[in-house]
């Protein structure tokens, strides 16, 4: 039976939150990509409540993206959510790519976060 590439990208993210979760110590950093954009979403897991959140569509960034779908974008976004959970106290999360592959846009994210100054 051939697996399609949405639900291949389900059965992946179904597997990686089977390992990891977030606490009030250390939240979860997870990441939505979709073919326009990306959304990215600092969760504690424990009181089921998002903390923190930066996206493509954030009316802070959306004026200086000339594309909301490339890899600048999500380094722009991954930075934002650094800085946001920084003021928020939070300086270590677990990254949680949301069943898609670490290359390209979710990489670019999340390595915009680490030198942001999130540790993951």
């Amino acid at each position: 039976m051939k697996i399609d590439r949405k639900q291949a990208t389900k059965s992946r993210h179904q597997r990686v939150r089977r390992k990891l979760s977030g606490t009030p110590e250390r939240p979860r950093l997870s990441v939505y990509r979709s073919n326009q954009h990306i959304v990215a979403q600092v969760i504690d897991d424990v009181a089921q409540h998002t903390l923190v959140a930066a996206s493509t569509l954030d009316p802070e960034l959306k004026p200086e993206l000339k594309s909301t779908a490339n890899c600048d974008a999500s380094a722009k976004v991954g930075e934002l959510i650094a800085k946001r959970a920084i003021a928020k106290g939070i300086t270590q999360v677990v990254f949680d790519r949301g069943g898609n592959l670490y290359h390209g846009r979710v990489q670019a994210l999340a390595e915009a976060a680490r030198e942001a100054g999130l540790e993951f």
